[in-house]
């Protein structure tokens, strides 16, 4: 170990994007007065660099709190604060993005750390059942809400915790995070992003928990239930030692579960692999993620499914311009340039109207960002600014109807003086073996 100039303590710099940095950061650095975390870094979610982990949340070896700038400024803090280990704390990312941002860190003079699993999981009190992706918007949400649907069959109490999304201030009262009923979303003025991922799971009469001190958040949910739901974020793996791993693939990206940081740790990891969206993917794509699961983990259970798409009056929009609004995170960082929105309106046969020369303020920087969307508008909302482009660029579209494929109820949340067509999807068996299988399988083993 080196140590150089200054207060001798190892200097590291923690790359990240509000989730996964600040769960590293609580469990492994914050207590260490060896280490000194001099500084965060921003990537993949609009207006989180220039924003300061504050004191309260970060201990007494941070008496200041800790900055949080832009990844863009990494090799200048590597040099100018003569920091020793750049550790690297996002996710669904290619591999080659890590092992550049490995040569930005190399290069400045600086090591470059991955903390895994061992050195970040938590271990529970009662079993937890982990519900992760190899990429984002592979179906892990749908598939989440079917294990909780198959809990309570079984008559077991579970609590879901939601993997982080710490979009808003940070404060030690967003330490711990419950959400019961919808309005309790309401009272807390989320963004879009963080009620697509808990008003799914509350509506089904669930309670979601989540928050920035992870070991809190795991306190208060063994209170709360017999057994814990991790729903993952992104292609993140969990925070929460699992007692069984659920994986979700998409064949509609076959072979980027073994391209993407950190989803192919997901897979290999894995006891069960959902193969989702079998149906509007093309055989030989189910084939081959198949066939690559089965050489990146053999001993893994291999089950099919569908999402089950409903969009209820949307049929009368035949023939008629309707906008699509899709899950921002799904198209943007997740590379999809589609979702159920637009298969629910090919069906219909609406016609897709093209938003991009109405689009205003972030959702055009989207566009700018990702040039791979097309006729469709992201869900983007991190901030009461980003919700009110996101509104204005629906009322400047001209269309007869939009169709939303957000998890959420688009209307509660932008004013429109357009009909909202509510695009819905739920994850269903597509032959044997099931997941309720699986999940035989494990409660005969653990018992319940």
């Amino acid at each position: 170990m080196t140590v150089e100039k200054g207060n001798g303590r190892i200097r590291i710099v923690i790359l990240g994007a509000a989730g996964r940095d600040f769960h590293n950061f609580n469990v492994f650095f914050k207590r260490r007065p060896e280490y000194d975390v001099v500084a965060f870094t921003a990537a993949q979610i609009p207006g989180i660099a220039g924003r300061v982990y504050p004191p309260e949340l970060a201990g007494p070896l941070y008496p200041d709190g800790i900055p949080i700038l832009g990844e863009d400024r990494l090799a200048d803090l590597v040099r100018e604060r003569g920091v020793h280990r750049v550790v690297f704390a996002y996710s669904d990312v290619s591999h080659e993005h890590v092992m550049h941002a490995a040569s930005r860190a190399l290069a400045a003079g600086a090591d470059f750390w991955i903390l895994g699993p061992g050195s970040t999981m938590l271990k529970a009190r009662i079993p937890v059942i982990s519900v992760c992706a190899v990429r984002t918007g592979a179906g892990k949400s749908p598939v989440t809400r079917y294990v909780l649907g198959d809990l309570a069959r079984r008559g077991r109490k579970a609590v879901v915790v939601r993997h982080p999304m710490s979009y808003g201030e940070l404060s030690a009262s967003d330490s711990v995070q419950k959400y019961a009923r919808v309005k309790d979303l309401d009272k807390a003025g989320l963004t879009i992003e963080e009620r697509e991922e808990f008003e799914p799971i509350v509506a089904q009469g669930g309670t979601v928990m989540a928050g920035i001190d992870y070991e809190a958040v795991l306190s208060a949910a063994q209170k709360e239930g017999d057994i814990i739901l991790w729903d993952g974020g992104n292609n993140d793996f969990p925070f929460l030692r699992p007692s069984i791993e659920i994986v979700v693939a998409d064949p509609l990206r076959a072979g980027d579960e073994l391209r993407f940081h950190p989803g192919e740790t997901n897979l290999r990891r894995a006891n069960v692999v959902v193969v989702s969206k079998v149906a509007s993917s093309p055989p030989e794509n189910v084939a081959r993620v198949e066939e690559n699961v089965r050489r990146a983990n053999p001993e893994a259970r291999i089950v099919r499914m569908n999402l089950a798409i409903r969009a209820l009056g949307i049929k009368k929009f035949k023939d008629k311009r309707v906008l699509v609004v899709e899950d921002g995170p799904t198209l943007t960082h997740g590379g999809m340039g589609y979702g159920a929105g637009t298969l629910a309106a090919r069906a219909a046969g609406a016609v897709i109207v093209d938003p991009r020369p109405h689009a205003v303020g972030m959702m055009r920087h989207s566009f700018i960002a990702h040039p791979h969307l097309g006729n469709v508008l992201p869900a983007i909302g991190y901030s009461p600014a980003q919700i009110e482009d996101l509104a204005a660029s629906i009322r400047r579209t001209p269309c007869d109807a939009v169709v939303a494929a957000t998890p959420i109820d688009l209307a509660r949340v932008v004013r429109t003086d357009k009909p909202v067509i509510r695009v819905s999807y739920d994850a269903v068996d597509a032959g044997r073996p099931t997941l309720a299988d699986a999940l035989d399988a494990f409660f005969k083993e653990h018992g319940g």
